[in-house]
């Protein structure tokens, strides 16, 4: 019989839940917790996710795997939409802010909930459509779209968000070229400006304030509009993201009061009707305990009251407010299993415990100094009985996944398993040292499927090239 895990202390003995129970874990907001939502331990002390045995998981699939929990990335999903319409009276649209992770499964989970995608170049624009999303729900972001990309994203029929002159000009004469077709219609565009708007996070995921390389800078707003009022272009409103991994929910409430005086500048002084109020993502997740984000209903309340507030205060009609959430809806909603390897002891100094991945898989720690929390799957209530830094397999001194770990002994062919992985590892993965990339499945009621295959060695060639001078 399974039992419901609701602690990360492996020593801790878990009681039997009933099915009541499971499903008040259900209604969690997956963002705040440590494991996806249907993390169990079973009979056999083994670690479940989504009905699957995750030590069976990797001895028909291999490792590292990554393993999506799709119940996990629905509830998210659910909530966010759910949420808006709780508390907007306005219409509003939930976009997935696909950069955290794109691929055809997820973009396809997404979209059945009837969330669009938010996408930043041609090639997550045709995943997102490949994976039977509508071209009007996706919105195409970038801070340099060459116009390879701008005429693609115009093609498939994206909303594009302008992120400078140098691509609003560019999409200007795009327009004015197919002007006078039967077929023109007038392409559909957001702007994106820099609410100047600081909060506390990573300095290279913080992306309000003024010094940054996205978006209009307040000075050039006004320039901007008038550009706009003799474009052919068809602006229907205006974009602001102030960050990622953020707890706050004042800086999210702000947004609306800082974004309103747009909305009435371009109405009253340009005849500009923008009717769409885009204001990003950027709530966090519990990747360790000491983590303590809001839940996804409390950030939406919040950026909803202040849109509110800040509207009517103007006497300004409600906008279709828009919202990106990526981390916040896919993070915590997957885990990857690697393979323990050997460990080398530093007298006085620490030991390592090695797996065969890391950074080329979970780039995070090594770019962001980002923080994990791990268990051995396979011996879930062992005692904590020793303290490791787990050490990837790539020849850099930096590829270190979590540093000073309690876990219990540990074993080679143990199965360590890393939670809140789901977001910016498979995007950020790379084939560094020419290590394949990782398979991935998503599990539900006890059945895996395949998402992403493994890549093999000779796929590692697949692109490269051998001049005949140089063959032997």
């Amino acid at each position: 019989m399974t039992t419901v895990l609701t602690s990360l202390r492996q020593e801790t003995v878990i009681s039997n839940a009933p099915d009541q129970e499971l499903k008040s874990l259900q209604k969690l907001s997956p963002n705040q917790q440590l494991l996806p939502l249907t993390a169990v331990v079973n009979a056999n002390d083994h670690l479940e996710i989504g009905g699957c045995d995750v030590v069976d998981l990797v001895s028909q699939y291999g490792s590292p795997l990554y393993i999506l929990d799709e119940m996990s990335l629905r509830t998210a999903c659910q909530q966010y939409r759910d949420a808006l319409v709780k508390h907007y009276q306005g219409q509003s649209q939930v976009l997935y802010a696909s950069k955290a992770w794109s691929c055809l499964a997820v973009c396809a989970i997404a979209g059945s909930e009837g969330l669009g995608i938010d996408v930043v170049s041609a090639g997550e624009i045709l995943t997102a459509t490949r994976a039977g999303v509508s071209p009007s729900l996706i919105y195409f972001h970038g801070n340099n779209k060459s116009l390879d990309e701008l005429t693609y994203a115009l093609e498939s029929g994206c909303t594009i968000v302008v992120d400078n002159w140098h691509e609003l000009k560019n999409l200007d004469r795009l327009a004015r070229e197919q002007a006078d077709l039967p077929s023109f219609v007038a392409p559909r565009i957001m702007l994106r400006l820099t609410p100047g708007i600081e909060c506390h996070t990573h300095e290279y995921i913080r992306t309000g304030h003024i010094d940054s390389k996205f978006g209009f800078d307040p000075n050039e707003v006004e320039s901007v509009f008038a550009f706009l009022a003799d474009s052919l272009l068809n602006c229907i409103g205006i974009h602001a993201h102030i960050g990622s991994q953020i707890f706050e929910l004042q800086p999210h409430q702000d947004i609306g009061g800082v974004m309103v005086q747009w909305f009435k500048l371009a109405g009253d002084k340009y005849g500009l009707n923008f009717s769409e109020l885009n204001i990003g993502g950027g709530l966090g997740i519990r990747y360790v305990e000491s983590d303590d984000p809001p839940s996804i209903e409390e950030w939406v309340k919040a950026v909803s009251a202040g849109v509110t507030e800040a509207f009517v205060s103007a006497g300004l009609a409600l906008p279709k407010l828009l919202c990106e959430p990526g981390r916040s809806l896919v993070g915590a909603t997957c885990i990857t299993a690697y393979t323990i390897g050997g460990s080398k002891t530093v007298p006085d100094i620490r030991t390592y415990v090695t797996i065969d991945g890391g950074m080329s898989d979970n780039p995070r720690p090594i770019t962001y100094q980002s923080q994990y929390r791990a268990v051995v799957a396979n011996t879930m209530s062992a005692p904590l009985s020793q303290t490791v830094t787990i050490a990837g397999k790539h020849c850099e001194s930096g590829d270190i996944l979590i540093k000073d770990i309690q876990l219990p002994q540990t074993n080679a062919g143990d199965i360590l398993v890393v939670f809140g992985t789901g977001a910016y590892n498979y995007s950020m993965a790379s084939n560094y040292n020419r290590l394949p990339k990782p398979a991935a499945v998503v599990v539900a009621d006890g059945e895996a499927s395949l998402i992403i295959k493994r890549e093999t060695r000779e796929d590692l060639l697949r692109q490269d090239c051998l001049p005949e001078k140089l063959r032997k």
